[in-house]
């Protein structure tokens, strides 16, 4: 397998393993790099270090051996403090969409620029405009049990997208849609990639994969087995 040539990658993993505690070797010597605005999938069974590996991005994780960098900064050396700012210029989508549920749409995107303390005079037309880019004008005073699946989807990713992140991972972010909802955020995550944004997208679903023919990662027991520019889910060329 020949790894895909990046001149200027915005992420870079240098023989990068990961083993738990329990003896669990997450990722195995991987060695990949992943150019700013490139939209790619991260695919594999169940188990095989997706997670693990966008884990290591925001640092949730750690490396065992190996080194990890986000733009030119290795991710693994970071103070407590530099990593709060990490995390605020890397947005992060999961499957199970983490909303407060006794906060409105507006409330939940705002939350992310209050943590790290954006002028209030500044929050209402950044969440507003960011609610507009996903579908959402309209939407800002609805609670998450008013709002579908996809809705609710929407509002992760526009709390993601709050603080213009250089990079932005989805973990598994159509999991729990239907096909048409699933195609509707797919095309969502893509527009925002056609930003400029570099987009890391881990998933199950093969037919979404191989209908965007992207970039396809493939991972097997922690080590990379494929990587294609304009690929399938198998990791064969499209």
């Amino acid at each position: 397998m020949l790894a895909v040539f990046v001149a200027n990658p915005m992420v870079k993993l240098e023989n990068v393993s990961v083993t738990y505690p329990n003896g669990v070797q997450a990722l195995k010597d991987v060695s990949v790099d992943i150019g700013a605005g490139e939209f790619v999938f991260i695919v594999g069974p169940t188990g095989s270090g997706k997670t693990t590996l966008l884990k290591l991005l925001y640092r949730e994780e750690t490396p065992t051996s190996g080194r990890v960098y986000v733009d030119g900064v290795d991710v693994g050396s970071l103070k407590r403090r530099e990593v709060s700012e990490l995390r605020r210029r890397v947005g992060v989508v999961f499957q199970d969409f983490r909303l407060l549920p006794d906060r409105t749409a507006f409330e939940n995107v705002a939350f992310a620029l209050h943590v790290t303390g954006t002028p209030r005079r500044m929050v209402r037309q950044r969440v507003m405009d960011v609610l507009a880019r996903t579908g959402l004008a309209g939407r800002e005073h609805s609670f998450p049990h008013e709002l579908s699946g996809g809705e609710q989807q929407r509002v992760s990713i526009a709390r993601a997208l709050v603080r213009n992140p250089m990079l932005l991972l989805a973990d598994e972010p159509t999991g729990n849609l239907d096909p048409n909802t699933s195609w509707e955020i797919m095309q969502l995550l893509e527009e925002i990639g056609a930003g400029g944004t570099t987009v890391l997208v881990a998933t199950h679903d093969r037919e979404m994969v191989d209908r965007m023919r992207r970039r396809v990662l493939s991972l097997s027991n922690g080590r990379i087995v494929g990587d294609v520019v304009q690929g399938r889910y198998s990791g064969e060329p499209v």
